[in-house]
């Protein structure tokens, strides 16, 4: 399951040449990615209640046009890999006006243990909702 994500860059979003920052965009995976596991019936607070946590363990992104001040921008969110102690995904970030993808990046995550920080497996519960996803 692919999932698409629309925002709109603010102002704040861009930097003294007039164009989003850099690091906005590694902020935007993360909003394609909370997107991808509530459509695959996951919450973030639902996993951190149960003592669940998935910090990012490798991230990269490749800069092919800038944003801009009010560019409609859609986060395509790609997933690419699951197991039950990590998760990957690609990323597309594409202009909405002409279709131009600006940036392709990619993320990893493990499921980590809340209190302890240790990676863990995730249980079947979540891990069958993420499969399912997948297909």
């Amino acid at each position: 399951m692919t999932t698409q994500t629309t925002i709109k860059v603010n102002f704040y979003d861009t930097d003294a040449m007039a164009v989003v920052h850099h690091a906005n965009y590694i902020r935007w995976f993360e909003i394609g990615r909370v997107e991808f596991l509530r459509e695959a019936g996951i919450t973030l607070d639902e996993l951190m209640n149960d003592g669940y946590v998935f910090p990012i363990t490798e991230v990269s992104c490749k800069y092919l046009l800038p944003g801009k001040f009010d560019d409609v921008l859609v986060i395509e969110t790609i997933p690419t890999a699951l197991t039950q102690a990590k998760m990957a995904f690609d990323y597309k970030i594409i202009r909405s006006a002409d279709g131009a993808v600006l940036v392709e990046g990619h993320t990893q995550n493990v499921f980590t243990n809340k209190k302890t920080g240790k990676i863990t497996r995730l249980p079947e519960k979540y891990y069958t909702k993420l499969q399912a996803a997948l297909k």
